[in-house]
């Protein structure tokens, strides 16, 4: 009786509810008593019909003959009520049991009413905002018979090459949890037989944001303590919060490719952490491990689903092999029905079982799709995203009355305002730079001129173009494009450049070596600088940029990400100075691509760098100061805001109390305004090497000018937890160094110290 009652304690320690590990529901069982092995290894495929935008190079073949042949689990890839009822009837009428699909989606940021893209989302530090939108995409979504979505991307990210950082919220473990919990609240709601509400999917497990060279699908190898401490809190956040899916991801983990990684998809993913939803393949990543190298389909397809692997995105390798794998021994039938068990139990809480047409309201789209009140908060959204990165002269905002000249590729844009993985959203009801301007402003005189091509580079232009134009070259050459720019800046009394990349420049399978604004439009810049006029970059990219040479300039320069469907109100907002933007960085920009990766959460060598001033034998560059160009956590507002009176309540924190710390906030400036305030601890010593900064909490004020405000975070022992070299998680006693700040960069304010 011993082992049994260590048995369970040990459970327990772990995080797992029995009951829920246990957890049968009668329909269920009903359906899989009934199941030949065909059908259940049916429910754990899923295709796609084509005709949306692919993520892999295969699209599925005969996909109405499988689901008649009950062959199929779920789709992606088709919306809209009268098409997904056909596919739904099919399943329901066609197939022996009449066990209906999942319809899923990627449904990235918003569906039909396209939000900022993700890592702009995230600069806005606006839980409930991003929440709000998140519940806004699930409306939509479902509306148009989505009833499961890939998605939030929690995948942290350190190195501005990997394309992917657009979709993610950046280099924070604390800050990324925070937004994995929002937006699964957000999609899912408080009951998943909501129609309103969708089955939300945590990606890409795990440590997708890592991979070598900052190479899209490229290996990924770490410490575990690195992984538990830095990369793996957010999944972890999104498991907590209730996730009902997780998507494996493409890199290997330790050697094994996480799709047959049993470590992380059993041991951690449901021993550890207690998760009970399924686990579905990325694009054709079962079929992609023979690539890897460790063996055939059969063999992949087998370790997938002895590792934990339920369902299989595309590639059919479960279809086609897990049947002669039960023949020969290689998986056990209940292997396979523990994983149909778990795809039927989504679609029980769906409430598919009750009504399999829940979704497929034929008067939703025109009443939920695209409305003016979701655009309006889109627009909202975006205003709260933009990163104002330098002031110059004060020359922001701009008088509604003023000449301005609008210059540069991006500024009438529509197609790339909506940033990278958008594929349910539709350029043409975007709005561009230079509409919400001349809206915003009737009595301003602007121009416009093209002034550069987003790139000359021929090349460049093919592979961004992949999915349709978002890289034009002008049939005029570059020395008329920048004539005619001239010509109009030379008669303003502003210059407003949109500049930066194409949409498509950042996303799946956009890495890039060379992180700088594209030559021609840095020639670009440079000239109209060169008239004397002010000059205001407004910068588009989906990921941190080496903007060195722009930051010496001098030139005001907003970042607006990819702002989404109201890009150009959203622009006119801020730049008039109806908003004041209050965005803030959530990963460092680098000085070079040289300084990848670079964060603010490292850990301190034996010989640290005191300065940036080079000292030979500190872990220093000679060509290049170690700090970022742009620090986590920075973004200027409008006005000014000065901390002061940092404080702890008290000198010491015991186990089973807590401690305050505190700060007053004044806006000292000439605008109303909002700021972020940011807590970070420093554990000064500790059983392995701590970071030299951790965030660990953060509040959005709103401050009129003239006003001050006391900020008050809360600290327990459970924020100064950390996991140890055995992988525990734990507080241990000593001394914290604490800061509150508008950044990461600011010095500490003041210390405590923790007792056991």
């Amino acid at each position: 009786m011993r082992k049994v009652y260590v048995s369970i304690s040990m459970i327990f320690l772990l995080g797992i509810s029995i009951l829920q590990a246990q957890e049968r529901i009668p329909k269920v069982e009903e359906l899989l008593s009934k199941m030949t092995l065909d059908e259940k290894i049916g429910q754990l495929n899923l295709l796609t019909p084509g005709g949306g935008v692919a993520t892999g190079e295969v699209v599925s073949k005969n996909v109405e003959e499988k689901i008649k042949a009950g062959e199929v689990g779920g789709l992606f890839g088709v919306a809209g009520p009268a098409k997904i009822r056909v596919a739904q009837e099919f399943a329901v009428n066609d197939t022996r049991l009449g066990i209906p699909l999942l319809i899923g989606s990627d449904v990235i940021h918003g569906y039909k009413t396209t939000f900022p893209i993700p890592l702009a989302s995230a600069s806005s530090w606006d839980m409930e905002m991003i929440k709000h939108a998140a519940e806004i995409a699930a409306q939509e979504a479902t509306a148009d018979g989505i009833n499961w979505n890939f998605s939030p991307m929690v995948d942290i990210a350190r190195d501005p090459r990997w394309g992917r950082i657009a979709e993610g919220a950046g280099a924070d473990p604390y800050l990324g949890s925070q937004i994995a919990k929002a937006m699964v609240h957000g999609y899912q709601g408080e009951d998943l037989t909501d129609p309103e509400t969708m089955i939300a999917t945590v990606k890409h497990f795990a440590l997708y944001g890592a991979p070598e060279a900052g190479r899209d699908y490229n290996t990924v190898d770490m410490s575990r303590i690195k992984m538990f401490n830095e990369y793996l809190p957010p999944y972890k956040a999104a498991v907590d919060a209730g996730v009902a899916s997780v998507m494996s991801s493409f890199n290997d983990v330790e050697g094994v490719p996480a799709s047959a990684n049993k470590w992380l998809l059993t041991d951690v993913l449901r021993d550890r952490w207690g998760f009970d939803g399924f686990v579905v393949s990325d694009y054709t990543s079962v079929n992609e491990m023979v690539e890897h190298g460790i063996g055939d389909l059969q063999a992949v397809s087998a370790r997938a689903i002895n590792a934990g692997l339920d369902m299989d995105m595309v590639g059919e390798g479960f279809l086609t092999t897990l049947k002669k794998s039960v023949k020969e021994g290689k998986v056990s039938e209940e292997t396979i029905t523990q994983a149909a068990r778990r795809i039927l139990k989504a679609k029980y809480k769906l409430g598919l079982f009750e009504d399999p047409y829940k979704y497929l309201d034929k008067g939703r789209p025109d009443k939920d799709i695209l409305t003016e009140e979701h655009r309006d908060f889109a627009r909202k959204m975006a205003t709260h995203s933009f990163v104002l990165l330098k002031k110059h002269n004060n020359v922001l905002p701009l008088k509604k009355n003023a000449k301005i000249a609008v210059i540069g590729p991006l500024a009438n844009d529509k197609s790339n305002m909506l940033g990278t993985w958008a594929p349910t959203g539709d350029s043409s009801f975007a709005i561009p730079i230079l509409e919400g301007l001349k809206k915003a402003a009737p009595n301003a005189k602007i121009t416009y001129a093209k002034g550069a091509n987003i790139t000359n580079d021929t090349t460049l232009a093919k592979n961004v173009n992949v999915f349709g134009e978002k890289v034009s070259i002008s049939d005029n050459s570059p020395k008329v494009l920048l004539k005619e720019a001239l010509d109009k800046a030379k008669d303003s009394d502003v210059i407003l450049a949109v500049v930066g990349e194409a949409s498509e420049m950042t996303g799946e399978s956009a890495s890039r070596t060379d992180i700088t604004i594209p030559d021609s439009q840095k020639k670009l810049i440079r000239s109209l600088v060169d008239t004397g006029k002010p000059v205001v970059l407004l910068l588009m990219s989906g990921r941190p940029l080496d903007i060195s040479e722009e930051m010496k300039l001098p030139v005001s320069i907003l970042q607006i990400w990819f702002p989404g469907v109201e890009a150009g109100n959203a622009v006119a907002d801020v730049v008039f100075g109806d908003y004041n933007p209050s965005g803030k960085l959530t990963a460092s920009w680098p000085r070079s691509v040289g300084q990848i990766p670079v964060y603010y959460r490292h850990k301190s060598t034996g010989r640290p760098a005191a300065s940036d001033e080079f000292q030979k034998f500190r872990s220093n560059y000679i060509d290049s100061p170690n700090s970022p160009l742009l620090p986590f956590g920075y973004g200027l507002s409008y006005t000014d805001f000065n901390f002061e009176d940092v404080k702890a309540s008290a000198d010491t924190l015991n186990a089973d109390g807590s401690l305050e710390i505190s700060a007053k906030i004044t806006n000292t400036g000439n605008y109303d305004g909002e700021e972020v305030v940011q807590l970070y601890l420093h554990d000064v010593v500790r059983s392995i090497t701590p970071p030299v900064k951790e965030l660990k909490a953060f509040k959005k004020i709103f401050l009129k000018k003239g006003e001050s405000k006391t900020v008050t975070f809360t600290i327990t022992p459970e924020d100064l937890k950390f996991y140890n070299s055995d992988l525990e998680y734990v507080a241990e006693p000593g001394e914290f160094e604490f800061s509150v700040a508008g950044s990461s960069a600011a010095d500490f304010d003041g210390s405590f110290v923790y007792e056991k």
